[in-house]
């Protein structure tokens, strides 16, 4: 099983829910929600997951859950 970790700038409010790869490696995510509630964290998972061709359950935000740079590991089969 492949294992990444992923450095994300997470915007929320975007008009459409975007993964782009900057030059640096890391990677910035344009997210529809808000962040309330879990809503922008949920719709990151998913957005991540549909990006690399996995279940949301492989993917999970080891850190800055609250913050907009983020750490998202992906385990792929």
């Amino acid at each position: 099983m492949a294992h990444q970790t992923l450095q994300v700038k997470v915007k929320p409010h975007a008009r459409a829910s975007l993964l782009s790869r900057a030059e640096d490696g890391s990677w910035l995510a344009h997210i529809k929600a808000a962040p309330v509630d879990g809503k922008a964290n949920a719709e990151l998972i998913g957005l991540v997951a549909q990006a690399f061709g996995c279940r949301k359950a492989a993917v999970h935000i080891r850190s800055g859950a609250s913050g907009r740079l983020k750490l998202v590991d992906v385990d792929q089969a």
